[in-house]
């Protein structure tokens, strides 16, 4: 398997072709951003931490039969995945409230949602990832109707299980995103599971491990990064 050249590069990673055209190899970077790339800085150690704690996970998924993108770990910051289409949607899923949502609908952060909440947005850096809906979704044809319904009970199935993983880890899973894909036709898990897509507090203390430590200049970025590692490794 050999590392060609580039085909992407975002705001946390890179995506090359390999010899192989069912296979890509994506690289994490240190670099961060935030409000769609307003902000920008690096965390260092962050590619490490992003590339082995979503391998953990995508490997938790899989044996709970939600088929991912990772094929294997190559290096600290380099994965070996499946080459997806990747869907231009993101699933944000939310278990309670903070960040956009609390702003958006008047809430105070931390309260608890009566139903798990499932939100799309459009994968777009130009209009802001914009919000949309199942009828959006079907009238712009970023999905068939059977893939987003596959989509949501992945969606919903894979919150389950991250819920439960995080919470014997004495971590809230307060939100997190999602990206999907299509391979050989059929819709799988891709993109990441880190502290850059996902909401994680201390389950007794209410500390942000995650990113949002970045977005509002809180300090200790690196630090929980390295922390969240540490819990979800034991």
């Amino acid at each position: 398997m050999e590392k060609l050249e580039m085909l992407y590069e975002g705001k946390a990673k890179r995506v090359y072709k390999t010899d192989n055209d069912k296979q890509y190899i994506v690289d994490y970077k240190d670099d961060a951003t935030a409000f769609n790339g307003a902000k920008k800085g690096t965390i260092v150690g962050k590619g490490v931490v992003n590339n082995k704690m979503s391998a953990a996970m995508f490997a938790l998924l899989e044996e709970e039969g939600i088929p991912t993108h990772q094929i294997k770990l190559l290096s600290d910051r380099e994965s070996l995945v499946k080459a997806v289409k990747i869907l231009p949607l993101e699933v944000i899923i939310r278990n309670v409230s903070a960040g956009s949502l609390a702003k958006r609908l008047g809430i105070e952060e931390g309260v608890p949602m009566k139903k798990t909440v499932l939100e799309f947005s459009y994968k777009n850096d130009a209009l802001g990832d914009p919000m949309v809906n199942d009828y959006h979704i079907a009238a712009m044809e970023y999905a068939t109707v059977d893939q987003l319904e596959t989509v949501k009970k992945y969606a919903l199935k894979v919150n389950e299980i991250l819920k439960k993983f995080f919470i014997e880890r004495n971590i809230k899973l307060i939100d997190f995103k999602l990206e999907f894909g299509l391979y050989d036709g059929q819709v799988i898990l891709a993109d990441e599971i880190s502290p850059d897509t996902c909401r994680l507090w201390d389950a007794e203390t209410n500390k942000k491990l995650d990113k949002d430590r970045f977005r509002r200049d809180m300090g200790g970025v690196e630090e929980v990064y390295q922390e969240v590692l540490s819990r979800i490794s034991k």
